[in-house]
């Protein structure tokens, strides 16, 4: 049960105190869902918080009136309901709607069993504080159910935990007032979510290093290292089952006029924009790397026709040679590709990336001579 507090200063140490608890859950809430950036986000997050915070301030409060409590208990209930409702469809997740329901049933619950009706303000707190980290729980259980780790598996038990200490404390002290439990006991979930926390940051950033390590930072192709391993990879298969891969070798026409013209600024878009064209019209199971300044290598996997190299290449020449809309500049600047097939052009990776490179020199020089 709340000890309200007599005088002025111990009532906003109270009040600070809980409504920090809250801040906390909330920003947890907003900071772990993708569009937390987004303005619906910030006004999710002023619904979640604000009403809370005032409702606790009322609770701290000696003699707040009644209507106060009933008409806030209703903004809590309705407030991230308008929120959700009043946002683009696409941010409308499970997490939002969990969020909603959870935060409805809460304001409902303050209605009937909360002040005025009660002057034990014990459960109205209980049920905001329950709320908040059950939502938590919830939110991290979802963005995460798919990566089952030790940071992902603690940081939700320890969510779960924090939300169930604000049941168990109260029935404890009704059911079983002989048996004292330890303040430090109550707070032992707080650092089970920090330990949680602490390990999610570090599995992020051991999975950024081995993303950074296999793939090309500007374009998000895979780099060189993902590629030779890959055709490796591959080669080694196919000499298994007899079948066949295609190799094309790509260098962009007059990249490094625009470099020198347009600064580097504008090449590195380029190279994206780039990326993204042949990603585009790429199969799922090839594979397109960055080996090079711009150059780049796709791995045709199972190849049935010869036909098909050709068929590719000519739709990536296509792609190339589009236009480029960049700084509100119009760049044209086409691209030369060699290819080569294993076994037939090449037995193993080295020579069968030799033959495609000398094919793809032997375009850009053709297509020089036909120029002059």
């Amino acid at each position: 049960m709340i000890v309200i507090q007599n005088n002025l200063w111990g009532s906003a140490v109270l009040a600070v105190t809980l409504i920090s608890l809250v801040a906390a859950a909330v920003e947890f809430m907003r900071a772990s869902v993708r569009y937390r950036s987004h303005i619906s986000s910030l006004w999710m997050t002023a619904a979640l918080g604000v009403p809370l915070s005032f409702y606790i301030v009322l609770l701290v409060l000696p003699n707040a009136p009644n209507w106060l409590f009933v008409a806030t208990s209703v903004v809590i209930g309705l407030g991230p309901l308008t929120v959700g409702l009043l946002s683009p469809r696409h941010l409308l997740g499970i997490p939002r709607y969990v969020v909603m329901t959870l935060y409805l049933l809460l304001g409902i619950s303050l209605l009937i069993f909360g002040p005025p009706r009660t002057e034990d303000a014990t459960f109205a707190l209980n049920a905001i504080l329950f709320t908040v980290y059950f939502c938590c729980c919830l939110i991290f259980w979802h963005n995460y159910k798919g990566r089952i780790s030790a940071g992902s598996v603690i940081t939700v038990g320890g969510f779960l935990a924090w939300a169930l200490v604000f049941v168990a404390g109260p029935v404890f002290q009704t059911k079983f007032p002989a048996i004292h439990i330890e303040n430090e006991v109550w707070n032992l979930p707080k650092y089970v979510v920090a330990v949680g926390m602490l390990l999610l940051l570090l599995e992020n950033q051991i999975e950024r290093s081995q993303y950074l390590a296999l793939h090309d930072d500007l374009t998000t192709l895979a780099n060189r290292r993902r590629f030779q391993s890959h055709l490796s990879d591959c080669i080694r298969r196919c000499a298994e089952t007899g079948e066949k891969i295609a190799l094309l070798q790509i260098d962009l026409d007059h990249f490094k006029q625009v470099n020198d013209a347009h600064g580097h600024h504008v090449g590195d878009m380029l190279l994206q924009q780039a990326a993204d064209r042949m990603r585009s019209r790429i199969r799922h199971g090839d594979l397109i790397a960055r080996t090079g300044g711009d150059e780049f290598s796709v791995i045709l996997a199972d190849l049935k026709r010869a036909e098909d190299v050709m068929a590719v290449a000519d739709s990536l020449l296509e792609l190339l040679r589009e236009p480029f809309i960049l700084d509100h500049l119009k760049l044209k600047i086409g691209a030369s590709i060699g290819s080569a097939i294993y076994p037939d052009d090449a037995g193993d990776a080295s020579h069968l990336y030799i033959a495609a490179d000398l094919r793809m020199y032997q375009e850009k020089e053709l297509r020089r001579g036909i120029s002059a």
